[in-house]
């Protein structure tokens, strides 16, 4: 009985592992995305896959406080936002950002330009141009 309940563990463990957010080290999925409130992915760092075309409120604790928003290598790219999803842009220098890929070049660095201490929300949106390069990253699945 001991021998099948740990068989039974053991395969419900390795369920798990293949179900985890962070994309494998040879294939990237698309919205991985790694946030940390220190510049160079240090300090406080959350990191998880994100739909795309959808809305994402900051956790708490990197809330205006993002020095590090740094987009996997995949074909998409992000738009960081000042204010909370759904919020009024009020900004008469606009409410983004920009467009942030893998790319950017301050992507570890968001102090360099001051939007450490701005970044609310963001989306992302896939790239469709890398698709028409065959550039794809889902043409690896």
């Amino acid at each position: 009985m001991l021998l099948l309940t740990t068989a039974i563990l053991g395969v419900f463990l390795a369920c798990l592992a293949q179900t985890s957010p962070v994309p494998s080290g040879d294939r990237h999925e698309l919205g991985g995305v790694l946030i940390c409130n220190d510049p160079n992915g240090q300090g406080h760092c959350e990191y998880a896959v994100y739909e795309l075309e959808k809305c994402y409120n900051l956790p708490p604790a990197l809330i205006n406080n993002a020095a590090t928003f740094a987009p996997d290598d995949a074909a998409f790219y992000c738009y960081p936002y000042i204010m909370e999803c759904g919020g009024i842009c009020r900004s008469p220098s606009g409410c983004t950002l920009g467009s942030v890929s893998f790319d950017y070049e301050h992507k570890f660095n968001l102090t360099e330009i001051g939007w450490n201490e701005y970044i609310t929300s963001f989306e992302c949106h896939r790239d469709r141009s890398a698709d028409a390069d065959g550039d794809s990253c889902e043409a690896d699945v």
